[in-house]
């Protein structure tokens, strides 16, 4: 029984990955998850999970050694999709030290566990782009040899995170790989991230629940989007096509426009006409990673991975997520 181990699985990315995982093998999921996780993104696994059909929850948190050495001495894992992490750029600007403590010693601790007790396993450790932060424009598309020049305290603890895993590749022989993905979105996206907080606020107004008015941040960033969907399976891809230890990928999307436009986007799929923008100081970062757009050759040419779900399906299927959710009584934090 081939055995994957999924931390962070409460996530978007988590939940997205193991609904791949179920689909298109035979694995066995072990998500590994706080006590006071929400669990709303696995609400339709939970037949599975309490039957223990192929999914299974264990406790575990990356600030508690112990408590990761415990997971992987009980799983045994032969994947590891390492995606835990504080993942929210602006928050991190409040919470830095939390930020850093979580996501970097939070991964040293785990791969620490893991080369002591699951030496074997192939493993992916989730970066991010925003590792590449301010980025200048001759220097676009982003390849993986791009300089860092992080623009959060998040960005700076996923160097730490990125660097830790490509040394326990190159260092201790393990199969680590590190990838650094674009922005990717979707369904069950956290209400924090840009384009999340703009769908729920037009499912809000086509309920009628507030005026007709979107709050913004910086519209100005470009970014370039992939589906989350598109996202698992790269990391599934990732793990099973020939990985070599201490190798780092840029992944994402082919799709790039501005925050604009892609607000625009959502704006014009509403039931509800004449919705404003409105700016919300409150909403900026005090810096700000604004180009965003990947060379994803490498791995590519790796995996022959290639994104296949449209901008737009992306963007209808986020605004139809929270017009369930808003649609069956739910009241978000307005932020």
């Amino acid at each position: 029984m081939t055995r994957a181990l999924i931390t962070g699985i409460s996530g978007m990315v988590g939940s997205h990955l193991a609904d791949y995982i179920l689909e298109h093998t035979d694995w066995d999921i072990w998500g590994m998850a706080r006590w006071r996780s929400p669990m709303d993104n696995l609400s339709h696994l939970m037949g599975r999970i309490n039957s223990e059909d192929r999914v299974h929850l264990l406790y575990g948190d990356l600030r508690d050694p112990i408590s990761l050495v415990n997971v992987v001495t009980e799983v045994k894992p032969d994947y590891v999709f390492h995606l835990a992490a504080q993942s929210f750029p602006k928050t991190s600007f409040d919470a830095p030290l939390d930020t850093m403590e979580t996501n970097i010693q939070g991964t040293n601790a785990l791969l620490e566990a893991l080369k002591n007790h699951a030496r074997d396993a192939v493993i992916h450790v989730c970066a991010s782009s925003e590792v590449f932060g301010r980025v200048p424009k001759e220097k676009l598309p982003i390849d993986e040899e791009c300089t860092f020049h992080p623009a959060s305290p998040y960005a700076i603890s996923k160097v730490g995170t990125d660097l830790i895993g490509r040394f326990y590749g190159e260092a201790y022989d393990m199969k680590v790989m590190t990838t650094r993905m674009f922005t990717h979105t979707g369904p069950r996206r956290g209400d924090v991230f840009a384009e999340s907080t703009f769908a729920k606020q037009i499912a809000m107004i086509e309920q009628g629940l507030i005026p007709p008015v979107v709050k913004v941040g910086n519209l100005e960033s470009l970014r370039t989007f992939a589906d989350v969907r598109d996202a698992v399976k790269a990391y599934h891809m990732l793990v099973t096509i020939n990985p070599i230890a201490g190798e780092y990928y840029n992944i994402g999307g082919t799709y790039t426009c501005t925050i604009a436009s892609m607000l625009d986007t959502l704006i014009a799929m509403s039931t509800v006409k004449g919705i404003r923008v409105e700016s919300d100081p409150t909403r900026l970062r005090p810096i700000d990673a604004d180009l965003q757009v990947p060379n994803t050759a490498k791995f590519e040419a790796h995996t022959g991975w290639k994104p296949e779900i449209d901008f737009e399906t992306t963007m209808r299927d986020l605004l139809e997520y929270w017009r369930e959710r808003i649609a069956t009584g739910y009241v978000p934090i307005l932020r």
